[in-house]
């Protein structure tokens, strides 16, 4: 990737799970300087923490009551209808102060984005408007690059971004950023990097997909993988009991126990993103080995056998996911047992779960 392309690092969804407060100081020392979330809730979360001299830019929802925080503190966002561009230069001219905005455009994801026929009017609406608008970027967003049953459908997406591109610079435009691509886009399809990447997933160690992964891995030759993932979900023993053979255990009668046993609890449940989908299919890691989650996912508690582990008692570190001795968990054998993906289960750690970083 060239090195005048802007890097921004997509801190959304609590920045998949790992933090915003935690991660965004961290990558700052690293040298990023551009940040993306989807709502302002996340921006003035990271407005709080950020550096002066980073930027912020929001991909999606901005209500209208909040328009006037973005525009006064120079955070960019996306426009992508009439109305959210007609609001924006209403508001502007009310506060006196141009609004950093990134018109984006529908290329075949046919989800947001201004599509051909509104064109005309969008760029009325900008030409008339120019002294209440800094069209910072033109952008849009791939419709599944991560996957090679999409590749027709990627290659017209891009072909078309940047006819449109074209189309906007005949037209008197020519922003700082014209922007496509996210972690697959950048990883599968070279075309699509333009002036900014708004990576995301991959920031945090993980692949878009198995068969990106799988791809890389052998044209280039790698024999470990590159990405480095950095989270780890431990928790603690909350109890410790005996239980005869023959009798159920957590609620309703899903698991009963084939052998006298020993039932440890930890303090961790579906709210907290451990899905009531691992009950008698999940595992953890306990004194470096994997034991198994049995009953019925609790809100707040998981119930795990620990009868072959030694000497186990309350207090001992619970690995939910991540390495413990020669024993690992990873995020994608967690998302395997729960019919998931790794986005949707790093999303789904709650803000309430602390955070420590190592």
């Amino acid at each position: 990737m060239n090195k005048d392309v802007k890097y921004s690092m997509v801190v959304k969804a609590n920045a998949y799970g790992h933090g915003i407060e935690e991660i965004l100081p961290m990558i700052e020392e690293c040298g990023v300087d551009h940040f993306s979330v989807f709502s302002v809730a996340e921006a003035m979360r990271a407005y709080e923490i950020k550096k002066d001299y980073c930027d912020l830019m929001i991909m999606g929802f901005v209500d209208d009551d909040y328009l006037e925080w973005a525009i006064e503190r120079g955070i960019s966002f996306f426009v992508f209808s009439l109305h959210r561009l007609k609001h924006t230069i209403e508001m502007a001219r009310k506060i006196e102060k141009k609004a950093k905005i990134h018109v984006e455009i529908e290329t075949g994801m046919h989800r947001t984005g201004f599509c051909e026929y509104q064109l005309e009017e969008v760029v009325s609406l900008l030409k008339q408007h120019f002294v209440y608008l800094e069209i910072e970027g033109i952008c849009s967003h791939l419709a599944g690059a991560e996957s090679i049953v999409n590749y027709k459908r990627i290659l017209e997406q891009i072909r078309t971004f940047h006819e449109l591109c074209d189309w906007f610079h005949d037209e008197g435009f020519d922003p700082r950023y014209r922007h496509l691509a996210c972690s697959a886009g950048v990883l599968n399809y070279s075309d699509s990097v333009m002036d900014m990447v708004r990576v995301g997933i991959s920031n945090y160690g993980f692949w878009p997909s198995d068969e990106t992964k799988m791809m890389h891995m052998k044209e280039e030759g790698f024999e470990e993988d590159p990405l480095k993932r950095v989270l780890s979900w431990k928790s603690e023993i909350m109890s410790v009991n005996k239980v005869p053979r023959g009798k159920y255990v957590s609620y309703g009668r899903s698991y009963i126990t084939n052998r006298n046993s020993l039932i440890a609890t930890v303090p961790v449940g579906y709210g907290y993103g451990f899905s009531r989908t691992l009950s008698n299919n999940g595992h953890v890691l306990v004194s470096g080995k994997r034991v198994p989650v049995v009953g019925t996912v609790n809100m707040n508690m998981v119930v795990i056998d620990v009868t072959d582990v030694k000497n186990v008692k309350v207090g001992d570190e619970v690995v939910l996911i991540g390495e413990q001795g020669d024993t690992s968990i990873s995020v994608s054998s967690f998302s395997d047992m729960n019919n998931s993906m790794n986005y949707e289960l790093l999303t789904r750690l709650p803000n309430h779960i602390p955070r420590k970083v190592i």
